[in-house]
């Protein structure tokens, strides 16, 4: 039976407390923005009237009973779910709580090298070993596509002891594997299928989308709320299968999860699945709309490549997200991160990503029609005024790592930093990134290559944001002993 999608409980019962004006001799220290005035006028009394703590009538995080255990009962219902949680440490502890729910030290995971750092930084945690299932490249736009569904059999079959499948749906640039037939692949071998939708939340609301995680089967999935689905930063969700025990779940997320769960960030989740559940089909066909329209006219300049639906070719790229604007720019000269920096240097205009061949602006709800002509415009004149002649550019956007070790044998063996151009060979024990996107280029236990050396320092010089080493400037970098 389906529940009253209406109804927002954590939401409700925070208005009912505003209202009862209760006197407050617990934490927060700020005591409803009494005690820091200038956070107060910053963030408005609204907000800082119901930053509390966890009590009987707004009910525990970490041990539900009433109204966020009905706000995750809705969740898990407007998802098609059997069970949700409610996050509040980002996707990336809905990433690392459904990874650790399923694999334990020397556990074998079978999943793409392209995943973001929270699914490597899982298995640092809990010393699983991954089995990656190197991706397709699109060698003309040289990003890493989907899974093909031969390679995840042929890692299924001669790995027969693995206990999971991760899929990402989709990738960061809207690329799809098949999940419905990865996740039949892993359950019919014994396995779980874990699907990392971060960049995924309207799957389950739009129409004519790519399937979500639940709708294929997947035995869980981590739901990031806040990109696509309108709630706060740092929300997101966990959503599980009937095969999959909750109060196992649910002990694994308060082992890292804190205590203190915030109630701007589930009340956020709690009004925005109302919202997606009310309106969701509505609003994502306007996004949809948009990204279309956007495409079309980008490609009417000239010398850019927004790319779509015309990739699906039903294996590697399965389907695509056409939310997605991603926009190839070395046919003018540029890299990606150059057209990021002028966009937003001399534009004003902020998007999600640039790397060394494409930028993506990230289209959600929020977003209108003349923002986009604005984006338009910048781009054609982008071009107009700094084309250049290609030539020298990198391409190459995805190298197949060599792993030597597990993540978490690599990251606490013993280790020595070494200039970082003379490290090509040696075994690399941390990770080093651009972010966004947050996807390794080195992980723990992985060699170090000429060709990824080569791709780190021209990342660099583009002006790529490079996380990762202990050492800021990238000079350096820890390899194992």
């Amino acid at each position: 039976m389906k529940m009253n999608q209406n109804s927002a409980p954590v939401y409700e019962a925070l208005q009912k407390f505003r209202n009862m004006r209760v006197v407050p001799f617990d934490v927060p220290g700020h005591k409803h923005g009494r005690g820091n005035p200038e956070l107060t006028a910053f963030l408005g009394q609204q907000c800082v009237a119901v930053d509390v703590n966890s009590m009987k009538p707004l009910d525990n995080l970490c041990h539900p009973v009433s109204v966020i255990r009905e706000a995750e009962m809705l969740a898990a219902d407007a998802f098609g779910a059997a069970n949700a949680f409610l996050m509040v440490g980002g996707t990336t502890s809905s990433v690392q709580s459904m990874i650790l729910s399923a694999c334990k030290r020397g556990d074998k995971i079978i999943l793409p090298r392209n995943v973001h750092r929270s699914v490597i930084n899982a298995l640092v945690l809990c010393g699983a070993v991954p089995v990656y299932v190197n991706p397709e490249v699109d060698t003309r736009l040289g990003i890493s596509l989907g899974m093909e569904r031969e390679q995840v059999q042929k890692a299924i079959s001669e790995n027969p002891d693995a206990v999971a499948v991760l899929v990402n749906n989709p990738t960061y640039y809207g690329i799809c594997s098949d999940i419905k037939a990865i996740a039949k692949m892993a359950h019919d071998a014994g396995m779980l299928c874990l699907a990392d939708e971060a960049h995924g939340t309207h799957f389950y609301f739009g129409e004519n989308m790519p399937v979500s995680a639940m709708a294929a089967g997947a035995d869980m999935s981590a739901v990031s709320m806040h990109k696509s689905g309108g709630s706060l930063t740092q929300s997101s969700l966990l959503l599980t299968g009937e095969n999959i025990n909750s109060g196992h779940v649910r002990q694994i997320i308060n082992l890292t999860q804190t205590t203190s769960g915030s109630y701007l960030l589930m009340s956020s989740l709690d009004i925005s699945r109302r919202n997606l559940a009310l309106r969701g089909r509505e609003v994502f066909a306007k996004v949809v709309s948009m990204a279309n329209y956007a495409r079309d006219e980008i490609n009417s300049i000239g010398g850019y490549y927004a790319f779509g639906s015309e990739l699906i070719n039903g294996n590697s790229i399965f389907d695509f997200d056409r939310t997605k604007l991603s926009v190839y720019t070395r046919d003018i000269g540029l890299a990606g991160i150059e057209v990021y920096d002028i966009l937003r240097d001399e534009y004003d205009i902020q998007i999600e990503f640039g790397d060394i061949g494409n930028i993506l602006a990230y289209l959600s709800m929020g977003d209108r029609p003349q923002e986009l002509e604005r984006l338009v415009s910048a781009l054609a004149e982008i071009r107009r005024l700094y084309e250049k002649d290609k030539s020298g550019l990198l391409s190459q956007e995805y190298i197949d790592p060599e792993v030597v070790t597990s993540p978490q044998e690599a990251f606490y063996a013993r280790k020595k930093s070494v200039p970082i151009k003379e490290s090509a060979g040696l075994v690399c024990s941390e990770f080093v990134m651009c972010y966004p996107p947050g996807i390794p280029i080195l992980a723990p236990g992985e060699r170090i290559t000429k060709e990824i050396l080569d791709y780190i320092l021209y990342a660099k010089e583009k002006g790529c944001s490079m996380t990762g080493p202990e050492d800021p400037d990238i000079l350096n970098i820890n390899v194992l002993v």
